[in-house]
């Protein structure tokens, strides 16, 4: 029986895949089928996973995936130095003249 991804794709030793409930990618180990359901395991993580929350993807993707990574890394520490920068300005009493 072969193992098949939850597009349909084969999963084969090798095949670089994502687990969608937590975003978990990398290589699979070994695949197995237990009680006519698949299973994969990853080399990173040692983990077994069914193959229906799995999706075989190539290595081009993978290049996407951290490209929109970086981004996301680079707006994160914008926006903690923004926040780091408004913190240094003193906002005490004394910078405004009270009324009445």
């Amino acid at each position: 029986m072969e193992v098949r991804d939850l597009r349909g794709k084969v999963v084969t030793i090798g095949s670089m895949v994502r687990y969608t409930g937590t975003g978990t990618s990398g290589e699979v180990s070994t695949v197995k089928v237990e009680k006519k359901q698949g299973w994969a395991k990853m080399n990173d993580s040692d983990l077994w996973y069914n193959t229906e929350y799995l999706e075989v993807f190539t290595k081009s993707e993978t290049k996407k995936s951290r490209n929109n990574q970086d981004k996301t890394t680079a707006a994160m520490e914008k926006s903690k130095n923004m926040r780091k920068g408004l913190e240094e300005i003193a906002m005490g009493s004394e910078l405004c003249d009270g009324g009445g």
